[in-house]
């Protein structure tokens, strides 16, 4: 990129405004001019289908550089091998392209720059579906200006990508400098350390389907194609993986901006790109790749400290696979040890969890704190949480239920509590296939409960803490498919585990002599599924359904409440408040205690509790 170059294309862009240009966007809809001798129009190699018609053949092209990602230049924050041209003037089908990626190298013999005029040689390619020309010859001609097409969302089509999933369909556009010019929320953060990207949703967040809708097969799939029409992904302009500086990560108004899921940006603007993350990895999807720098709305600010009103503050948190044993890959956890570790994969990483976990479970300032995911030892998980909690808050307040190891599974539930303002009263409890054998606990993780009495009025509440099985695997052996209703797999494993408890939990397992119960944890199931369906016919009340858009996940882009409380009826009453705390789901995980992929560790910082875990207390 040669700076004196930019410093003239900008003189002439604002001498044409100032000449009659509306600065609306877009190019105008009139017939094309002759394209010089012996080339051949950018709009005649695209084609109205998803492939080029010239695919594998020889072409020249003369049009204006729109984005310059060329590798080896000035601007190190974008470089993709390349380049992008743009016809001045549009052809007359509004079904192909006026714009194409020119591939010239790692290394370029010829450095261009956006409002050059181009002449190009190559031969059209396919590359992870995005028509391309590997370029054999590049001539900078002179200069001239494209500007930006705005496009809305939802898109009008939709096509499926090589993995069968449906994506809006902007083949017309591939290639063009596109504005978006609507606010558009952020919706996944997911592939934001690996592939640079951010997914971009119209009209707001995604949520899941079943998180406000009962199942239902083809509203589900109708929702399915809405996504896909609202989506589009944000990609950071480079080729390379895992780089070093994470282009949005810090890209608002604000010095100490963090991006999260909820934040939103306006008038995006770049070339949109048909690809893979880098490479061969990431979503397959279209991409806008940036020709200028971006800035987001802080519309979801991190929250603060929780302030909930009452006497007792009970929590729930997913530790997201806490193990005190470091999983240097051999088959040494569970209770049998044989089960492969998960969690922290060095000492190094084991001491940042415990920091991170230890900093959210302070801050949540709970009396009662259910567990899940923990590691199914006797008491080393567990105790590691209580001993560094003790230290972080200068007492010896917190104790831990011991219940062992619970039955097989490489991890399990567990429960700790403020010794000063509560006491367990009885024996704990578990639930598992030979108390009721419509509880898989082959599947689920054993319930657990455990009565407490306040210190200060004697009162007495149950806690029942549970994980149900997740919906990420397959349950077809055991004939509970994924039926497509918005359920996911598994549903009728968790919809039995769920009755279970609940004539369990109405039969007092613990013998407390008192009505008060409250279910916690990650049941894996959004608010209108069949699970909580049971639960709700059983007495129970969700401690949620009043939180409009009640959300403690994040998946496939879309929102959605795994983790729930419901309480018995004698003590929905008695519950003065119910608070959603999204320090985890929202946030990038590149924050998290990993190391993996040459993480800058410096990103990570002990003292604040975001993305402690993949769900929010």
């Amino acid at each position: 990129m040669r700076l004196t170059k930019n410093f003239l294309t900008g003189i002439c862009i604002f001498a044409l405004a100032a000449c009659g240009g509306n600065g609306s966007g877009g190019t105008a809809s009139v017939a094309p001019g002759p394209s010089p001798s012996g080339t051949t129009r950018i709009a005649d190699i695209q084609g109205s289908g998803a492939s080029s018609p010239l695919d594998g053949q020889t072409v020249s092209i003369s049009a204006i550089v729109s984005g310059d990602f060329q590798d080896h230049d000035l601007d190190v924050t974008r470089n993709l091998a390349g380049f992008y041209l743009q016809q001045e003037i549009p052809d007359a089908d509004p079904t192909t392209s006026e714009g194409i990626f020119v591939f010239d190298g790692a290394n370029p013999a010829t450095d261009v720059s956006v409002g050059d005029r181009v002449a190009v040689t190559g031969v059209v390619a396919e590359y992870f579906g995005e028509t391309q020309i590997n370029a054999t010859s590049v001539t900078v001609t002179g200069t001239g200006v494209v500007q930006a097409t705005d496009i809305n969302l939802p898109t009008n089509g939709l096509v499926a990508n090589s993995d069968g999933e449906k994506i809006g369909d902007l083949e017309s556009y591939e290639g063009m400098l596109v504005r978006f010019p609507q606010k558009l929320a952020v919706s996944s953060l997911r592939f934001l350390e690996q592939y640079g990207e951010v997914q971009l949703s119209e009209g707001g967040r995604l949520y899941q389907f079943t998180n406000s809708n009962g199942p239902d097969a083809a509203a589900y799939a109708a929702h399915v194609d809405t996504i896909a029409a609202r989506s589009i992904i944000l990609d950071d302009g480079l080729r390379e993986s895992n780089p070093a500086a994470i282009r949005h990560l810090h890209a608002g108004v604000a010095a100490d901006y963090s991006i999260r899921a909820g934040d939103s940006i306006s008038g995006a603007t770049g070339n949109l790109r048909y690809s893979r993350g880098s490479g061969g990895g990431g979503t397959e999807g279209w991409r806008l790749e940036p020709t200028e720098d971006l800035s987001f709305n802080d519309d979801n600010p991190r929250p603060g400290p929780p302030s909930v009103a009452g006497s007792l503050r009970v929590a729930s948190f997913n530790v997201l696979n806490f193990f005190s044993t470091v999983d240097t890959g051999q088959a040494i956890c569970g209770p049998d040890g044989d089960d492969p570790c998960r969690g922290a994969d060095s000492a190094a990483e084991l001491s940042r969890q415990l920091e991170k976990t230890v900093t959210a479970i302070a801050l949540m300032d709970a009396d009662i704190i259910g567990l899940t995911e923990l590691e199914n030892n006797a008491t080393d998980s567990i105790a590691a949480i209580v001993n560094a909690l003790n230290a972080r808050v200068g007492s010896g307040n917190y104790a831990f239920v011991d219940t062992g190891t619970i039955h097989t599974d490489a991890i399990k539930t567990g429960l700790i509590y403020n010794s000063s303002t509560v006491r367990t009263t009885g024996p704990f409890a578990l639930l598992n296939a030979s108390v009721d054998p419509r509880f898989r606990d082959t599947h689920n993780r054993p319930a657990l409960a455990q009565s407490f009495e306040l210190v200060s009025t004697a009162a007495v509440v149950t806690v029942v803490v549970n994980h149900l099985k997740s919906k990420g695997s397959s349950c077809g052996t055991i004939s509970d498919p994924n039926v497509n209703d918005g359920q996911s797999n598994c549903n009728i494993t968790r919809r039995e585990a769920a009755a279970a408890i609940a004539d369990w939990v109405s039969a007092d397992p613990t013998a407390s002599g008192d009505s008060d119960f409250l279910i916690i944890g990650d049941l894996n199931a959004y608010l209108m599924e069949d699970p909580l369906a049971a639960l709700r016919d059983a007495g129970f009340t969700s401690l949620l359904d009043s939180n409009p858009n009640a959300y403690s996940f994040l998946f496939d882009a879309q929102a959605g409440a795994l983790d729930h409380a419901l309480a018995s009826a004698s003590l929905v009453a008695q519950i003065r408040e119910t608070f959603e705390w999204h320090i985890n789901a929202d946030e990038p995980q590149l924050l998290d205690y990993n190391l993996e992929r040459g993480r800058n560790a410096s990103l990570f910082d002990p003292g604040v509790p975001y993305r402690a875990s993949d769900h929010d207390p």
